[in-house]
């Protein structure tokens, strides 16, 4: 599980980087909102984020609407205040849960285990007869596994993590980028599209016209 750290304390990210490494959670630090965001946008394999509310370049909880709540991404607060008007707006806007410093790095490593194993639980996503398990990053089809090159599996993931709603031909473009390194061009996202769906066999990633793709739970 990879975290991200958002905090510009060193001694806070010194203590945390090493108790969660010790618990084996990957843990990523950033001290400031535009390190952040810019992690962000290349990165989309977070599993959890432990952001700090009062930051040198911004407030945490505009932050956590603008470039956070979209992606859906389990958040902790991290908050020097203690007013319940400040708890409860964290809450308000769909964080997971908030820590008010000092805090004990014990419980904040129960918080996140308890988020952990929740997610784990919901690592297996099944569409009609396709199960995506997002953690081992393999593809079953009435339980026989289905063989993805690193690439395809990758531009799946992004369609399942963005369930519900459409992934832009852009978005694909720069994750075959991230992946490859390579440049490339609109017709290779049809390519890669017309591949997956081919090993699929199913009819589970819908075409958006002008738009991406899209894979819809099942109602």
């Amino acid at each position: 599980m990879k975290v991200l750290l958002i905090e510009d304390n060193s001694s806070i990210i010194k203590g945390l980087t090493y108790s969660f490494q010790q618990n084996n959670y990957q843990i990523i630090a950033v001290k400031t909102l535009c390190e952040a965001r810019c992690y962000l946008e290349k990165h989309t394999d977070i599993s959890l984020i432990i952001l700090d509310i009062i930051l040198p370049d911004g407030n945490g909880f505009y932050f956590y609407k603008e470039a956070i709540l979209d992606k859906k991404i389990p958040t902790i607060f991290l908050t020097a205040k203690d007013e319940e008007d400040e708890i409860v707006k964290g809450l308000t806007m769909g964080a997971e849960d908030y820590v008010t410093k000092p805090f004990s790095t014990k419980e904040l490593l129960a918080r996140v285990n308890k988020i952990s194993s929740r997610a784990q639980k919901n690592s297996l996503i099944k569409i009609k007869d396709i199960c995506f398990d997002m953690d081992k990053m393999s593809i079953t089809k009435n339980d026989r596994i289905i063989e993805f090159t690193a690439l395809e599996l990758n531009i799946l993931y992004l369609l399942f993590l963005n369930r519900n709603k459409v992934v832009s031909r852009g978005m694909i473009l720069d994750k075959i980028w991230e992946v490859t390194g390579n440049d490339v061009d609109d017709h290779t996202v049809t390519v890669y599209l017309k591949r997956i769906r081919e090993k699929l066999g199913s009819d589970i990633i819908t075409t958006i016209k002008g738009m991406g793709y899209r894979i819809d739970d099942e109602r």
